[in-house]
């Protein structure tokens, strides 16, 4: 314990690695689903009006097409989410149950397992098997441990489906409604919504530079760049079957 009045060394280096040695959200977060939703909303709602308006349909029809999508992707969005993310999470609560029966019916076993699992990460036998027993006194805490390390998973951090389907529908009803918005407010071409969603396209894909050791501006323009050749493209096809129908 350090005099009063006299720095401790050891306590200086811990404080300033605390302070320096931070990292990003490497797995993404809230921001990984978030993002992918609205990019979704975006791209899939501009192609749809795009391609609509390249078959020569009224200001109207377009409003129509972009509303229908905007409602038919959020739902379907939030649908998909909501059964993905309540299987997995069902999935995950019966390996668990699997497990707990696991230490109820052999502790001794799966004190050893636990032991192996340190030892093959380079722990002395004896240490390995010491923290083992200790950690194995808290049945709760031994299932948590075991979790981790053959799942890969944490028990009391599991997905809630509601929580998915809801911020999917938000996020992807974000992106989608900005093709949408120019018309609303009394626009009767097409330039303004694209010129909308692609603006909200590189500001997604800078926002997802938060999560990447790319530059904000490159992520940004690359998905301006992957959104408007989807804008294009449907265009095209909208402008063909347009001709050919008519």
């Amino acid at each position: 314990m350090s005099q009063a009045g006299v720095s401790d060394p050891t306590h200086a280096t811990h404080a300033a690695h605390r302070d320096n040695h931070t990292h990003r959200d490497v797995n993404g977060g809230w921001l990984r689903p978030a993002v992918f939703g609205a990019m979704d909303g975006l791209v899939s709602n501009l192609g749809l009006m795009t391609g609509v308006a390249g078959s020569s349909a009224s200001s109207q029809t377009i409003v129509i097409a972009g509303l229908a999508g905007l409602a038919a992707g959020a739902f379907s969005m939030a649908a998909g989410e909501y059964t993905s993310v309540a299987s997995q999470r069902e999935l995950v609560l019966a390996e668990l149950e699997v497990e707990r029966g696991e230490l109820r019916r052999s502790p001794g076993e799966e004190v050893k397992e636990l032991a192996g699992l340190y030892e093959s990460r380079g722990v002395d036998p004896e240490l390995a098997m010491e923290v083992s027993r200790q950690l194995h006194r808290d049945p709760e805490q031994a299932l948590e441990i075991h979790a981790r390390e053959e799942l890969g998973i944490d028990p009391t951090d599991l997905p809630s489906p509601t929580v998915a389907a809801v911020s999917s529908f938000l996020s992807f009803s974000l992106g989608a409604v900005l093709p949408v918005l120019p018309y609303l407010f009394g626009a009767t071409a097409l330039l303004p919504a694209v010129l909308l969603a692609l603006f909200g396209l590189f500001v997604c894909g800078a926002v997802v530079a938060r999560v990447t050791a790319r530059p904000w501006w490159f992520s940004g323009l690359r998905q301006l760049a992957l959104g408007g050749a989807a804008a294009a493209v449907t265009y095209g096809l909208g402008a063909l079957f347009g001709v050919a129908v008519g």
